[in-house]
């Protein structure tokens, strides 16, 4: 069996774990260092099991399971950060292409099923190598801290 070191796993195997909805506890902590920006409406925060770098997910600020549920204001805040969380990734990353979607429901393979968000997953050419087809391990070569960092100083300089 192959092994893949991964030492900052261990905080996270060892905290205890939220019983309550992630996205909400996200949206309730001030200083959350995944949270990338809020808006009135909804937030967008770094996925901590991302499928690439840069993953990003969003979320209406309102606990909803689904589409139908949410407000036509809710909607179009929705979509006015996806548009603003690209245009960050733009920025910062400068991928090549994006993947873009929502999952309902678990058989539709979302992680997290009572509250609804959207992933945006920058691409490049040639992210796909054989780590996840051979090892059944994907390389992300960017820590989550750094990533958010870099991603805020593009929010605050929106402000400015």
């Amino acid at each position: 069996m192959e092994r893949v070191w991964a030492p900052w796993r261990l905080k996270y195997v060892r905290s205890k774990k939220t019983a309550g909805c992630i996205f909400c506890e996200t949206i309730r902590k001030r200083r959350d260092n995944l949270l990338v920006f809020k808006s009135r409406h909804s937030f967008a925060v770094l996925n901590l099991y991302p499928y690439n770098n840069g993953h990003i997910l969003i979320s209406p600020r309102r606990h909803v399971k689904s589409i139908e549920q949410l407000t036509d204001t809710e909607i179009l805040d929705l979509m006015h950060s996806l548009k603003r969380a690209k245009k960050i990734l733009d920025k910062e990353l400068k991928p090549q292409g994006y993947n873009i979607g929502i999952n309902l429901s678990g058989a539709a393979g979302a992680g997290i099923t009572g509250h609804l968000h959207l992933h945006i997953v920058p691409r490049w050419k040639g992210d796909t190598n054989f780590m996840p087809v051979l090892a059944g391990t994907k390389v992300i070569s960017q820590s989550l801290d750094e990533l958010s960092r870099k991603l805020k100083r593009h929010v605050d300089a929106e402000r400015n």
